[in-house]
């Protein structure tokens, strides 16, 4: 069966359209300075040789379904949403100290290796982290050049721009909460919530939705479906992803199992772990997570706490019921047939990591 992502055969067009770019990018970096080839080869490694391209894909079919038409300049500015998800994996693996990013060292790694390969000056690994933050700051620039350079019209491009902006906004200060919540030991459900809407919820389905739908210039009514779809849809994706983070397998998630543990995030599935604690597993959860070293008999032991406490089921069946009230608010609104398909594909997707 053909993946939702790749109906319209969106996938690859999404591809060339940023294969495109870049190859301009290039040049304009070589004409700059030799030395920039580095960067041009990191972001086209980081945004060509991995990515499901969702987010695309949810404003593509949020602009089909609110009746606009198909063309190869509105997929170059749904494109751009790939450059702000670069940026936030980019910085949110620096942050996170992660290694690896798909299976492929992560940007500050590979820079550090770089240094480190050429005998230069210094200390490797504070270059590879600067050098992390300015890609990750470059890739956000260059969503903004490739969105108003698509040609997809000076009305549509006006009408996208809030949204484009609100969103990079959004995801930016729910990053800045998600490194907030540890340091802060707030173990809550409504701030674990919190930030999943804001960090990953709104920007990964009902932004780009919301994008879409701006470039069609679409009626309230739509508008409020696609909220009423993306939002609980956005974050049923980001709990899955959480799930994965504690349970998953490194093949699937290219990352080491348990990380999210040794990273020390309070997730919705760790706050709910925490609400039903007793106090012995609350201080194996305090003394656990965030911990580096955490070896795998005691990330597996931090695994059967959550499990015990009935936190995996009830955040299953949160999940459930999040992917529920998506499907609800999508029925009721006046979206195109063709996308409504996609989106209820997308939805059940999103929800099992099947894309």
């Amino acid at each position: 069966m053909t993946s939702p992502l790749d109906r319209a055969g969106l996938r690859p067009r999404v591809d060339q359209a940023l294969s495109v770019f870049l190859a301009g990018q290039r040049a304009r970096l070589l004409s700059i300075d030799d030395a920039l080839a580095d960067v041009a080869d990191a972001l086209e490694a980081f945004v060509l040789r991995g990515g499901k391209r969702l987010r695309p894909a949810f404003a593509y079919w949020g602009f089909r379904g609110a009746g606009g038409a198909d063309s190869e300049q509105v997929v170059t500015a749904v494109a751009a949403l790939e450059w702000v998800q670069a940026a936030a994996l980019i910085h949110d693996d620096l942050m996170d100290r992660s290694d690896t990013r798909r299976g492929e060292p992560s940007v500050h790694r590979r820079f550090a290796g770089k240094h480190k390969a050429a005998g230069w000056h210094g200390d490797g690994d504070h270059f590879g982290d600067n050098a992390a933050v300015l890609l990750g700051d470059l890739a956000l620039v260059w969503s903004d050049e490739m969105l108003h350079g698509s040609g997809a019209g000076l009305a549509a491009l006006a009408r996208a721009r809030t949204v484009f902006d609100e969103m990079r906004t959004e995801v930016t200060v729910g990053q800045y909460l998600d490194v907030l919540t540890p340091v802060t030991r707030d173990t809550s459900l409504e701030r674990a919530a919190k930030v999943a809407r804001y960090k990953a919820a709104k920007y990964t389905i009902e932004r780009p939705l919301l994008l879409g739908a701006a470039l069609a210039g679409a009626s309230d009514e739509v508008r409020s479906v696609y909220s009423g779809y993306g939002l609980p849809l956005g974050e049923a994706f980001q709990f899955r992803d959480d799930v994965l983070g504690v349970f998953g397998d490194p093949g699937q998630t290219g990352k080491p199992a348990g990380d999210d543990l040794r990273e020390g995030k309070r997730t919705y599935l760790i706050a709910a772990a925490y609400e039903k604690a007793g106090a012995t597993d609350r201080a194996e959860l305090d003394r656990g997570l965030g911990d580096p070293e955490l070896d795998e008999p005691a990330v597996q032991r931090l695994r059967d706490i959550i499990v015990e406490t009935g936190a995996l089921d009830r955040t299953e069946a949160h999940i459930k019921a999040l992917y529920e009230a998506a499907l609800t608010a999508l029925e009721k609104g006046d979206v195109a047939d063709e996308a409504r398909t996609v989106l209820e594909e997308l939805a059940d997707a999103a929800t099992r990591r099947a894309v």
